[in-house]
């Protein structure tokens, strides 16, 4: 089990959306570079879009970022692409035996926990903007040139 990718293929598109900001980025060029099918880029920059975060304008192939590089955080794309609904990146099982002490209180004690650790995962997102993610694909890319 893990977070969907929609998380990922988002910070992927709008990186894209910048580094190639003289081309044309249809969904099929954006699918072609993330290695999925255009559906599901188009899925995504309709959630990026919703969010803000991208211009899509009908019947013209191509989309553009729709706020500064610097304005986008990762929290912002975690937020658009619905990886979880608000408070609940960790779900607890539901109904637990009320009879047994491990099932009485395992809630009550792990539920604080995961509320600290899911505000600490959106601290860390907030702090990173997707310019840091460009300026790094960017650097990486140069040193591969080498």
């Amino acid at each position: 089990m893990s977070i969907s990718s929609r998380f990922a293929v988002g910070i992927h598109i709008l990186s894209l959306l910048e580094i190639n900001n003289n081309g044309v980025n249809s969904s099929e060029f954006i699918a072609g570079s993330v290695n999925t099918n255009p559906v599901v880029i188009r899925k995504i920059m309709g959630m990026l879009k919703n969010a803000g975060l991208v211009k899509v304008r009908p019947g013209i192939a191509g989309a553009e970022l729709a706020k500064e590089l610097s304005d986008i955080t990762l929290l912002d794309v975690y937020k658009a692409v619905n990886v979880v609904q608000e408070k609940e990146l960790f779900s607890v099982h539901e109904s637990p035996n009320p009879t047994c002490p491990v099932g009485r209180n395992i809630q009550d004690a792990i539920v604080p926990l995961l509320s600290v650790a899911e505000l600490a995962l959106e601290k860390a997102l907030g702090n990173v903007t997707i310019e840091d993610v460009v300026k790094d694909i960017l650097e990486k890319e140069k040193m591969s040139n080498h």
